[in-house]
């Protein structure tokens, strides 16, 4: 990859700075590249900044002196991990900068959201949480079938991709060298909702778990398989299939992240029910953290946007206005969206 290769026809205003260089740091970097009101100012880090290289070769600087910055960034775009980074870090940072997070705790979202909320105001700030594709597209997807059909029900399938948390769940088990975790979502669940019918179903019933494991020298592979398929929350509510395998062929089929899903919503309108309708929004990635990161992206520009206005405080994708999110004018907008 290669820097500065796209056309500019809007000088960039945005200065944007990445807290975090994983995977998804990295795919930032790489949309903001593609972003032409934005350029990428810094990335802050706890690891040692001497180890970290960009391929944009920006400044990478101590997570401790970001304070030091708060006049050189616009918004910064926070890539922590939603179980032990985010919770503290999003509140923190929002008391001095716009921040931008991909929490994706869905249960534990009101009380991130009241906890970004009092700093933001607090410090004049905008943060927006939970900008990824589950909570975030996903989220709008099922607020607007739902807005459209009240009388109806909605559905959430999740893949064919790997989900990293599951399969970190898996690493963790006595003698796994390594593995990775695909969700399936269950095609005959899919073709009930597409055919209009409104089924009730249980978590088995919508989606099964592929498990790819590397097993150490020796080890008990039928009680690593005892292990995974008895976990609770994880793959004990799931039909779960697990294939022993090498690590050379983990590394060579099952090197990347893929990921995506679908959203449905099935419900009547007329005023017998006469008519059924489906709305179904749905999600291919070949990079489940490059497309996140672009949404993190784009979050960052309406951060921006709304702050330059006066507003302050916690939001969601729920509370922006979609011409906000966009690098088009409103004149373009107007002329090719709508």
């Amino acid at each position: 990859m290669t820097c500065s290769q796209i056309d500019r026809k809007v000088k960039r205003t945005m200065r944007i700075g990445i807290v975090g260089y994983g995977n998804i740091g990295k795919g930032v970097e790489a949309a903001v590249e593609k972003a032409q009101d934005m350029e990428l100012a810094a990335v802050f880090t706890r690891r040692d900044p001497s180890s970290v290289k960009t391929v944009c070769d920006v400044p990478v600087i101590s997570y401790d002196e970001i304070g030091s910055m708060k006049d050189e960034i616009d918004v910064l775009i926070l890539c922590g991990g939603s179980a032990t980074d985010l919770p503290w870090m999003t509140p923190e940072l929002a008391a001095d900068f716009n921040v931008i997070d991909s929490f994706d705790n869905h249960s534990k979202i009101p009380e991130h959201f009241a906890n970004v909320d009092a700093a933001a105001s607090e410090g004049g700030k905008i943060g927006i949480i939970s900008c990824g594709w589950d909570p975030g597209y996903f989220s709008l997807a099922r607020i607007l079938a739902d807005a459209a059909l009240p009388d109806g029900d909605s559905y959430t399938f999740w893949g064919r991709g790997v989900s990293q948390g599951h399969s970190d769940a898996i690493r963790r088990i006595e003698g796994v060298a390594d593995a990775r975790q695909y969700t399936v979502p269950v095609e005959a669940a899919l073709d009930k909702v597409r055919t209009g019918e409104h089924p009730e179903f249980t978590a088995r019933d919508m989606h099964h778990r592929e498990c790819y494991v590397v097993a150490e020298e020796g080890a008990d592979k039928a009680a690593i398989e005892e292990a995974i398929k008895t976990m609770p929350a994880y793959f004990e509510p799931y039909d779960t299939t697990v294939e022993f395998i090498t690590q050379e062929e983990l590394n060579e089929k099952h090197a990347g992240l893929p990921h995506g899903g679908t959203v449905l919503r099935s419900g009547h309108t007329g005023f017998d029910n006469e008519f059924n309708n489906t709305v179904e929004f749905s999600l291919n990635l070949d990079s489940n953290p490059h497309f996140t990161s672009s949404i993190l992206v784009a979050a960052a520009r309406a951060a921006y946007r709304m702050n330059q206005e006066g507003q302050s405080g916690a939001r969601t994708l729920f509370d922006v206005p979609p011409a906000y999110l966009s690098h088009q004018s409103r004149e373009e907008l107007l002329a090719h969206m709508l």
